[in-house]
């Protein structure tokens, strides 16, 4: 075959490719992990369902690269933002703000794609998939912690090399249990912030009061 045409061929492929990604994530959020079928998948890509199958082993296959793609995507808008010269310049109040709020608005607008996919994740036996998942997290984790490390003189804690670390977990656990996982029940809301403004503000003093930095 000539060059070109197999060069054609590649650009079909990967645009398939995705395509396929795109979709299973819509559906995913839209319809969860057990609605995510091959067929729905197919359709929302404008695609038959022997195209998953022709680009992916098997649906199981798509899925993991649908979760590396976005733990990806983070990592890579993880990485710009805090490379921006906007971010350095804020202080660590200013930066512990606009981030909770970021993280708050993400986590509400995707909470059912990332719902599904942590409910994929929990149900995978596939070692090698889930250590290269866990080293993805891990590695955008650090973009933050390193960030922040970078703010020592404003953090007050004896311990700032294990506050940091710590306290975005404490704030991100939370975070997560609230709005990711959602499984508390009706009779837990009188104790809960009222709404996600709330959520924000005390995410915000928990962490900063946490790390012994001021917060007014």
């Amino acid at each position: 075959m000539p060059a070109k045409g197999i060069t054609a061929k590649q650009a079909r492929s990967r645009e398939s490719v995705s395509r396929l990604l795109k979709a299973a994530m819509e559906v995913l959020s839209e319809k969860g992990l057990k609605g995510a079928t091959a067929s729905r998948i197919a359709a929302r890509a404008g695609l038959s369902p022997g195209a998953i199958y022709r680009r992916f082993p098997d649906k199981d296959a798509l899925l993991r690269s649908v979760f590396i793609e976005v733990l990806e995507k983070n990592d890579k808008g993880i990485s710009l933002v805090l490379d921006s010269q906007g971010t350095k310049d804020m202080d660590l109040k200013s930066f512990a703000e606009w981030a909770v709020r970021v993280s708050v608005e993400g986590q509400r607008r995707y909470s059912g794609l990332f719902r599904a996919l942590n409910q994929y994740l929990l149900g995978r036996a596939d070692a090698r998939f889930k250590r290269k998942a866990a080293e993805l997290q891990v590695k955008s984790f650090r973009r933050v912690v390193d960030f922040l490390a970078q703010k020592s003189k404003e953090i007050n804690h004896p311990d700032p090399a294990t506050a940091l670390p710590f306290g975005l977990m404490i704030v991100g656990f939370t975070m997560s249990e609230l709005i990711i996982r959602n499984e508390l029940s009706e009779a837990w809301a009188p104790l809960l912030p009222k709404d996600d403004r709330q959520l924000e503000r005390e995410l915000t003093r928990a962490m900063l009061a946490y790390l012994g930095a001021d917060y007014d």
